[in-house]
């Protein structure tokens, strides 16, 4: 890196954490503490709802899933609208009615303070994991590509965070994530635009998307049932709607963010513009993925793109074997660029047939080598992470970027670790205060609830740098952090949806029905019976069909709630 790259890295960040802190000063009491004061704007309730969402994995891993699949992965977020509408028609006003500071103060007035309790400490168990996940994520991949320390830079990315959290609460996040969204957007937009400025000259946008779609990249919907399949048109509308439904509906980090809307319908606008503009975004993202892909159709790209496990296995006994995967990937390299600029220069149908097919063989043969190289690598380091997806676009910043403009991406990077990581911290000490600390310990004054919230805001925050600090890499990052929610999640949202819609079930078959379905849930990912974003749905019919079939035995109408 140049010092230019440090200059921006270093001053967007010192930016971001000086202007939250002074920005969202002076807090009086828990209301101005957890809610900003009650005074947050749509356009600033949209944003923070999306950087809550889009961490630094899906930066870092989102054009690595593309790079290596396609545009498909966008299939994941069909749901996501549906979910904003019915948040906006039925959670908002019950939420904003009750006046609640968290989403689980609401179980207690509709069942008891055991299922309130129980609802919160899934949440906390789920989103602190989370949390050092998103701190984790950036953490090991810039220490892989950089050479930086990795418990340093998990320390760091931290102790940044809670600074701000910690001092001006919500409206500290909700105002940084304004500037985290900006910076991340600019980064992107640039970055885009210097993939297609890299593509030789006669290959133009269309060009390009042309030739992902030969290689099968642009593929984004698929109508099938196949549960082998992750990401499909339904397990996007229907296990996805469910996951949304519980992550934006009951999940303190989102929640949070509209409970500090000036009005309901400030609220509702804030979700409303955030199902407009995620589905696009998270398109856009994996649109730049696909065009890193189609860079390197005419570009070198290295064998395998995790530079910590190709130093271990060029330290090896294996190194020569590792030499000899990487000459025959330079020759397919250069016969597969000849055949690409061939491919997007001919009009003869027979002749574009006949390229495609050359084409796909050359990406097998490419492939196969992939395969081959990671193979070598555990045979060097048997603890070595082989999967690279979330190595691709990271490698492609740092190796073809201009100087200024590394910095920039890397800002975002870290922005949206920061951006992410600032809601869950905040959320988890809301959580924490409200549904624990101040339920079990009423009387105290505002200004105590308001410290306790602060100390358990910090309190997580090392939480999460400890989790970051022992995590280990995933074959996903941003599936990763996916997995955790579906596993928790489900169960969840049907307790929400006992307990806004069947008034017939009472709060001891709800109890026992989420513990119930809560160890089935993570048996049936254990051994993998369905994808994970089946899970969603599965936890949430299995906890209220359990509650029902409960209440039913115990004689519903003599239970005392």
């Amino acid at each position: 890196m140049h010092n230019y790259d440090w200059y921006v890295l270093i001053g967007t960040l010192l930016f971001i954490v000086l202007y939250g802190t002074y920005k969202a000063r002076g807090s009086k009491n828990v209301t101005d503490y957890l809610k900003g004061g009650n005074d947050a704007k749509w356009w600033t309730i949209g944003l923070s709802v999306m950087a809550t969402q889009a961490s630094a994995i899906t930066f870092l891993s989102t054009p690595g899933q593309a790079f290596h699949s396609g545009m498909g992965f966008v299939q994941f977020y069909f749901g996501l609208p549906i979910a904003m509408v019915i948040i906006c028609i039925v959670f908002i006003p019950i939420y904003h009615r009750l006046k609640v500071f968290t989403a689980y103060e609401y179980l207690e007035t509709r069942f008891d303070l055991k299922t309130r309790t129980l609802t919160a400490i899934l949440f906390l168990v789920q989103r602190g994991l989370a949390a050092g996940i998103t701190i984790f994520a950036p953490a090991i991949i810039l220490s892989a590509v950089l050479g930086w320390n990795l418990l340093y830079l998990n320390i760091i990315i931290g102790i940044l965070v809670i600074i701000y959290t910690v001092s001006g609460g919500t409206k500290a996040v909700s105002v940084t994530q304004k500037q985290q969204m900006a910076i991340i957007f600019l980064g992107m937009f640039m970055a885009f635009l210097i993939i297609l400025n890299y593509l030789p000259l006669d290959i133009t946008f269309d060009k390009a998307l042309e030739i992902a779609g030969a290689s099968g990249k642009m593929e984004i919907l698929d109508f099938s049932f196949d549960f082998e399949n992750r990401y499909t048109f339904w397990s996007g509308m229907i296990g996805g709607t469910f996951l949304m439904l519980s992550y934006f509906g009951t999940d303190q980090s989102q929640v949070q963010r509209y409970l500090s809307g000036k009005s309901v319908k400030q609220s509702q606008m804030g979700l409303i513009m955030n199902g407009l503009l995620k589905v696009p975004m998270q398109f856009f993202i994996l649109l730049v993925g696909v065009m890193v892909f189609v860079f390197y159709q005419f570009n070198a790209s290295p064998l395998h793109f995790n530079p910590a496990a190709v130093k271990d296995v060029m330290q090896s006994e294996y190194a020569s074997e590792y030499t000899a995967l990487e000459e025959e990937k330079e020759g397919i390299d250069k016969t597969l660029n000849a055949a690409q600029l061939a491919y997007s220069q001919t009009t003869n149908t027979n002749k574009q047939a006949e390229l495609r097919t050359e084409i796909a063989a050359l990406q097998l043969q490419e492939e196969s080598l992939r395969e081959q190289s990671k193979v070598v690598i555990k045979k060097a380091n048997p603890e070595a992470e082989t999967n690279d997806k979330d190595y691709v676009f990271i490698h492609f910043i740092l190796t073809n970027l201009p100087r200024g403009l590394i910095g920039l991406l890397l800002a975002v990077i870290l922005s949206a670790a920061m951006s992410s990581t600032a809601s869950e911290l905040n959320a988890l000490g809301s959580t924490t205060a409200i549904d624990l600390y101040k339920r079990n310990r009423p009387g105290r004054t505002e200004k105590q609830y308001m410290n306790a919230s602060k100390w358990f805001t910090m309190l997580w925050g090392v939480i999460a740098i400890m989790v970051a600090s022992v995590a280990n890499l995933f074959e996903n990052l941003i599936e990763l952090v996916n997995i955790i929610g579906s596993i928790f999640y489900g169960n969840v949202l049907g307790i929400f949806l006992l307990a806004f819609f069947v008034k017939y079930v009472k709060s001891k078959a709800t109890f026992v029905a989420a513990l119930i379905t809560q160890v089935i849930v993570i048996i049936v990912w254990y051994i993998d019976i369905m994808p994970y974003l089946w899970l969603n749905l599965f936890g949430c019919a299995l906890v209220m069909g359990l509650a029902l079939l409960l209440q039913v035995s115990m004689g519903s109408k003599n239970v005392v709630k």
